[in-house]
């Protein structure tokens, strides 16, 4: 009788058991999320062109013009922290005149102008906002007219720079940026001192186009 009793409830038991299991919610399997890299990432050295436009803010014969030339640098990249070193150099038409001409005149040109300037910024992935500054320098000629007769001399300036900019990846190894830089140009004296110059103090913006290694 025991046996009989056991049999049945255990052929019971195995004919509910399909029924059991198939009102039990399934069981269902999520994948751990998987971390995203950065998409660019702003170490290495890159080289690149820019130019663009500075003057003095000045009433008294303000130097200004355009320039255009070539910029060299390193980025190294810690999290979203990104350290670099940049140097640019430019033939310029940053320049001014005073006097009367045909009669007697006296003007200034800046040359060759350029920078050696540290950067720091942040980077939200492509894009990079920065701070920069450094030293800066340029290749001055004062010129000297008295009806026909001319005269001229060129002295090397040095001085300091600094600015910010905004820095942007827009395909793989190339980036475009807009920058101001303020630099403060010392003086000096021309035509064995016939002429002094006081501190050039110019604001300047620029924009250009790097390629990334």
């Amino acid at each position: 009788m025991k046996k009989a009793l056991l049999t049945a409830v255990s052929l019971v038991a195995l004919g509910m058991a399909p029924a059991i299991a198939a009102d039990l919610p399934a069981r269902t399997y999520t994948k751990a999320p998987v971390a995203v890299a950065p998409i660019n990432n702003w170490t290495g050295f890159y080289i690149g062109a820019m130019g663009g436009y500075a003057k003095e803010n000045t009433s008294f014969a303000p130097v200004g013009g355009g320039f255009a030339g070539g910029t060299l640098g390193y980025n190294f990249q810690s999290g979203a922290v990104v350290f670099g070193i940049e140097t640019d150099a430019a033939w310029s038409d940053i320049s001014a005149t005073i006097g009367a001409p045909g009669i007697a005149t006296l003007s200034t040109k800046f040359e060759e102008i350029g920078t050696v300037r540290g950067r720091i910024g942040y980077a939200f992935d492509q894009v990079l906002l920065y701070g920069t500054g450094g030293y800066a320098w340029a290749n001055n000629k004062v010129t000297a007219t008295l009806g026909p007769l001319a005269a001229s001399d060129t002295r090397f300036l040095s001085g300091w720079t600094a600015g910010a900019g905004v820095e942007v990846m827009f395909a793989p190894k190339w980036s475009v940026k807009a920058e101001y830089l303020y630099r403060s140009i010392e003086g000096g004296t021309y035509g064995g001192g016939a002429v002094t110059l006081g501190t050039f103090n110019v604001n300047s913006v620029q924009a250009g186009i790097n390629y990334h290694f």
